[in-house]
């Protein structure tokens, strides 16, 4: 397999920078980062998005995740490696990022769970969360983009955010 271009957030360090800085807003409001990280890698795994799913199942080893928690995140609901918040925030993940398979995207029981587990500015941060990991796969899947196989380093990063 090869990847048929560059993702547009590589190509124009606007677009990046812009994704950044809306995962960024993310982190800042009392979510775990161990959480958002989960959600990214289910919303990552729903897509088909294997740069995500290799990049955030590697993040979560480096944050401390357990193996358990990274192999079952697709089968999260049969899992005992999940809290509560975090079964509510992966409920979440998938009702959003599969807004077309079902009536009622983000059904009430989803909804009122997630809300049991996070106040408002948190639920705010999920769905930010949720939106942009959603449209980073959509970049990375419509363009073919491969698993680097390895974490992003501090450099690369560092040097498409200038």
């Amino acid at each position: 397999m090869q990847a048929r271009m560059k993702s547009p957030a590589i190509l124009d360090t606007k677009v990046f920078k812009a994704l950044i800085a809306l995962g960024k807003t993310s982190e800042e409001r009392g979510v775990p980062a161990q959480t958002l990280a989960l959600t990214h890698l289910r919303a990552s795994q729903i897509n088909g998005c294997g740069f995500c799913v290799d990049m955030h199942s590697r993040e979560l080893e480096k944050m401390g995740a357990t193996d358990a928690q990274i192999y079952t995140v697709a089968a999260w609901r049969e899992s005992p490696f999940f809290t509560g918040a975090e079964r509510a925030a992966l409920a979440l993940t998938e009702s959003v990022t599969r807004i077309a398979d079902r009536e009622d995207p983000v059904p009430d029981a989803v909804w009122a769970e997630a809300a049991r587990h996070y106040d408002e500015a948190q639920l705010a941060a999920l769905l930010v969360s949720i939106a942009t990991i959603n449209v980073w796969n959509r970049f990375n899947v419509a363009t073919r983009q491969l698993a680097l196989g390895a974490l992003p380093d501090a450099a690369t990063i560092e040097a498409l955010t200038r």
